[in-house]
This record gives structure tokens, sequence and C-alpha cells, in this order.
């Protein structure tokens, strides 16, 4: 399979879970409600070998999105069209049935930082990131979701709300969205945000895809909550429920389980999977 025969149009409506190569053999025997899986680009940049031949054996059952993370959408410089250039090919090699990036810069320079850091919602970014989102789509020849960040600031000089800013990202580049819903339940509580309110104003008409993780609580120094996306964890009852309100809105979408940290064993993943599975049948 693969090599830029597409098998599945679309991501169906159903659980997926973020993939990790420990997971394979249970996979492929016991999926449980799973139909579809997530890798990250960057994971499969490279020339064939194990990650490859794994990919080719899913893609005969599962539904496969691209999750990327490192082309930096959010940065004030120009794309790396190196970076670009492979992620094309990994897509051209696997024509996936989603592609998503993230709200956010991870470069400076020539340096790639180790994290997904967030940006000022004003219009000059909005224009610059829009700019970047119709290169990729022009390049890659697909539509891509943009996915929400984590959030523990605020910038001073936003002059947009960060669901306008999605907003006005879809209506300029016509890109789908990705609600992770873990990233909405820590910025509400980080930034003293209602995550209800958020969903309520989110351009949920334009969700391709659903994510929910876990996360990791700390103190600020001022003693207050903090919420680390640390996807090291099973999913909290909160984002849960939270997932509820969202769908409510949104109707059934893919819901993906992430667990990138602290790796359980295949039935502790399974059974998130099922409790996505009921969360889209209610």
């Amino acid at each position: 399979m693969l090599d830029g025969e597409r098998r599945f149009d679309g991501l169906p409506a159903r659980p997926g879970v973020g993939y990790k190569p420990q997971h394979f053999s249970d996979l492929m025997a016991d999926p449980g409600p799973v139909e579809w899986i997530e890798v990250h680009a960057e994971n499969y940049m490279g020339d064939g070998g194990r990650p490859h031949a794994q990919l080719r054996a899913l893609s005969e059952t599962f539904a496969l999105s691209i999750h990327g993370v490192g082309l930096s959408i959010g940065g004030e410089t120009p794309l790396d069209r190196d970076h670009l250039a492979r992620l094309k090919t990994l897509c051209d090699w696997t024509q996936p049935a989603s592609f998503s990036e993230h709200l956010a810069w991870s470069t400076h320079g020539s340096e790639y930082l180790n994290d997904l850091l967030p940006l000022p919602y004003t219009d000059a970014t909005l224009t610059r990131v829009a700019s970047h989102i119709t290169q990729v789509q022009d390049v890659l020849g697909r539509q891509m979701l943009l996915e929400n960040p984590s959030s523990y600031l605020a910038f001073a000089d936003s002059t947009l709300s960060e669901t306008e800013f999605l907003g006005g990202l879809v209506e300029k580049t016509g890109c789908g969205l990705l609600l992770d819903v873990n990233n909405v339940f820590i910025s509400a509580t980080n930034l003293g945000l209602s995550a209800q309110q958020y969903i309520d104003a989110y351009p949920t008409a334009h969700v391709g895809e659903i994510h929910v993780g876990g996360h990791d609580e700390d103190l600020d120094d001022s003693g207050a909550p903090l919420l680390i996306d640390s996807h090291g964890k099973a999913v909290v009852d909160p984002v849960w429920a939270l997932l509820d309100y969202a769908l409510a809105q949104t109707g059934p979408k893919p819901v993906l389980v992430e667990w990138d940290n602290n790796i359980p064993d295949w039935p502790t993943l399974r059974a998130q999977a099922e409790r996505a599975a009921t969360a889209l049948v209610k």
C-alpha cells in the first residue's frame, strides 16, 4: 500500500491514536475501536527501513493522519523550503487522509527550538501566517488543518482573540482546523478563561479533526494552577467533559488520543480510545 495509492479519502468519525512502534503488533492484532492513526511527519522523513515498512502494513487497515511539528508556521522567517520539500515527498508517498500542523513557531534563524511557541494575534501576524499556510497548501496540493496551541501567557499587543485569529486564517486560506480540546482546557486554566466560551466562539464548522491528551499539573510563581501540555498521562475527566461539549457543537468527528511521553502499554491506550468511542455515540 501507500506509494501514492490513496485508500482512505478521509478520516472516519471514529477514535484514532498517535502511533508508537512498540504498539505495532498489538494494534494489528487487537485494535479495538481504533480506525485511524496519526504519525509525526518528522519521524518518517528518512529513507525506508522499519518505520516505512510498518507504515505500509498499517495503511492496509487504518486511515492515516500526518501531523507536522517542525514547519514553524507562525515564525517570522520564511518557511524552510528543504523541510517543506521533504514533507511533500512524504505526503506524496503516503497519500494521508489528513495533514495538520500547529499554530506556533519553533525556529530562530537556522536554529530549531525544542518547543512550540505562541505568537501575538495581530493583523500583521495573521497576514504572515496566512501566507505560510497558503505556501504549504500550494506545495502539498492539499488542504491542511491548523491546530490551536496550548498557552501559558497572553501577548499584550494582541488585537484579536485566538478564535478570531483562527477564523481569519480559514477565511484567507481555506484551511481547516484541528480542535485540540486538551489545549483549550490548558489555555483556559492558565489564562483564567472559560473553556466552554472558547468552544462557543470557535469556528466549529471548519473542524476536521479533534485531539484529546493528558497534561501535567504545577503551580506558577503566585501559587495559581499551571497546566503543562505533556501528552504523558491519561486524559482527565474535565477534558473528556469538554470533548462532550465540543462534539455537541461539531457533530461526530475523528477524535485522536495523544500519548507521546511515558508511553503506556497497548491495553491502557486502547482503553482511552474506547472512552473516545463512547463520547462519539452520546
